[in-house]
């Protein structure tokens, strides 16, 4: 299955579940639809305390990400207004909205906590 993780800056959720999906062996990738010039130094330290690195740049979503994906997972940008909704809907993709908080102006505790939920959703995707 190869999975593309969408959320607005693709510097928080979309990149975590980007982390935990190939940690178990998924073909993934993320992207954001206004994405940020970082990740969010909060989210990478969430993510180190699972053993998990992410370094990459947050990159824009792009018609050809679509393509490359079977699923995609979208994580608050259609709730935001921002997700090409119709783009993907045209390109016969299998969606899925995870109803996910925005990390942003969190502190650790709040990132911690949308991180475990987050990882709870990229295990039950794999089954």
């Amino acid at each position: 299955m190869k999975v593309l993780f969408v959320c607005v800056e693709n510097a928080g959720r979309s990149k975590m579940a980007e982390a935990f999906a190939r940690r178990i062996g998924l073909d993934a990738k993320s992207a954001g639809t206004a994405p940020a010039a970082y990740v969010n130094p909060l989210v990478v330290q969430a993510m180190r305390e699972k053993g998990i690195e992410i370094d990459a740049k947050p990159r824009l979503l792009t018609a050809e990400l679509i393509d490359w994906a079977d699923t995609v997972v979208t994580m608050g940008c259609s709730i935001e207004g921002l997700c090409p909704l119709p783009l993907l809907i045209s390109m016969k993709k299998k969606l899925i909205e995870w109803h996910l908080p925005d990390p942003a102006g969190r502190d650790i505790a709040g990132i911690r906590e949308i991180r475990d939920q987050i990882e709870r959703l990229v295990g039950k995707l794999a089954e």
